[in-house]
């Protein structure tokens, strides 16, 4: 059985999780095997190997710089008397699509 560092409800650093997701690859364990045996949840093991996976070299996140985290529709003033219809679809990629209808 392997040594636990930490315990439910602990906090790990970038840098512990990286060091952690490296003692995966060598460990010859399955995820749920090796998350049992270092007292995480799958779900955060998973979380972390995607971040850290979208990183570059120096700890900046990889991503689109064009891409927009927030997209401004205009105010909605429901007191008008001459509401607009408007009808959003936002695709959130992987078959998910947001569809927001105002009739």
């Amino acid at each position: 059985m392997g040594v636990r560092t930490k315990g439910k409800g602990s906090r790990r650093s970038r840098n512990e999780w990286r060091t952690l997701l490296a003692r995966f690859e060598g460990s010859g364990l399955d995820v749920t095997a090796f998350c049992r045996r270092e007292a995480i949840s799958a779900a955060s093991f998973y979380r972390w190997r995607a971040l850290l996976n979208g990183e570059a070299p120096g700890g900046q996140i990889v991503g689109s710089p064009a891409t927009p985290a927030f997209l401004d529709v205009g105010t909605l003033n429901p007191a008008s008397a001459s509401r607009p219809r408007i009808d959003l679809k936002v695709d959130l990629g992987e078959g998910l699509i947001l569809h927001l209808v105002r009739h």
